[in-house]
């Protein structure tokens, strides 16, 4: 029996955050290519990233008529975002450290263009506390190779492990994908109601996404508020009670967001962990069986059966 591994790579924020603005940056504007060319999905499905073996990428993405799909990957390994076509086509755009947001952005649309390819997307970033438009950003250059290729071998194992989580569910859940809002790789599962209407002022963005109740689990890179890496979970309408449920590991805990308990796991604590991705996996069922049970979902109903008990 093989013995279980740590081999997680270690991903301080301070050590690479500029680099990891300017990729959030990359992804955004791919994104928002991806959303303004894309047959719609509920709940933002057909707008996010997934994780390849080279990197993130797209899906196929429709244009000339639907005729034709091209894809977008961000090629980690070879520091490049590759744009392909149906009809055979390759442009490439080399991710060098001193790269300005600026001169990627004109390279891209112009790489677009010259495949007959004419989005247009609102330029400014979205809710990053960027203000500057793609077309104007120069403080953001920074391209280390060595701490975004740890970022996707990171991603890259949590995917995995995402995966089979995901497969333990018998209802709708959406694939494991990475929203470029937070730069988070989510994977959310649905029990089917419809979830109380938001007030009217609120996001077109949120109202989509939580139009009916769910539990969501994530992981991200850190943030100004969470300044350093961790998984997260949540339930939404959030149930009385939750923060009183157990979650495994022992180093999980509530914390708020938002005015709602959020179950919470360090990143950091995983490292320390021999067997990492059975500890993730407990992380994620003690947080989907806090929130299924206090907000009254069918447990039972959601159980995968066996195939050699079908």
């Amino acid at each position: 029996m093989l013995k279980a591994m740590n081999n997680l790579p270690q991903l301080p924020l301070e050590e690479w955050k500029k680099s990891k603005i300017s990729l959030h940056l990359i992804f955004q504007i791919i994104g928002k290519v991806r959303l303004k060319m894309t047959p719609r999905k509920n709940h933002w499905w057909y707008i996010t990233h997934y994780i390849s073996s080279k990197g993130f990428t797209t899906s196929a993405i429709p244009y000339d008529g639907g005729y034709h799909t091209f894809t977008i990957e961000v090629n980690v390994l070879d520091m490049e975002v590759e744009i392909t076509t149906s009809k055979g086509a390759t442009k490439v755009i080399p991710l060098t450290d001193g790269l300005p947001i600026k001169a990627f952005y004109t390279q891209f649309l112009e790489s677009l263009h010259t495949l007959d390819i004419q989005p247009e997307i609102i330029q400014e970033p979205f809710d990053m506390g960027v203000t500057s438009a793609f077309n104007e950003i120069t403080a953001y250059h920074h391209f280390d190779a060595t701490y975004i290729k740890k970022f996707w071998e990171a991603m890259r194992w949590v995917d995995t492990v995402f995966s089979e989580f995901s497969g333990r569910f018998n209802g709708k859940t959406c694939p494991v994908q990475l929203y470029w809002h937070h730069m988070d790789l989510a994977i959310t599962r649905f029990n089917g109601k419809e979830a109380p209407k938001m007030d009217q002022n609120a996001r077109l963005s949120d109202k989509d996404a939580y139009s009916h109740e769910c539990i969501s689990f994530g992981f991200w890179a850190g943030d100004d508020e969470v300044r350093e890496p961790a998984f997260y979970a949540y339930t939404y309408p959030s149930p009385n009670g939750i923060d009183q449920e157990p979650l495994h590991p022992k180093e999980a805990n509530w914390i708020d967001s938002n005015g709602s308990p959020m179950a919470f796991y360090r990143y950091d604590d995983l490292l320390k962990e021999k067997d990492p991705k059975a500890t993730l996996l407990a992380f994620l069922e003690s947080s989907y069986h806090a929130g299924a049970k206090r907000a009254n979902w069918d447990i039972e109903k959601f159980e995968v059966t066996p195939l050699e008990k079908l």
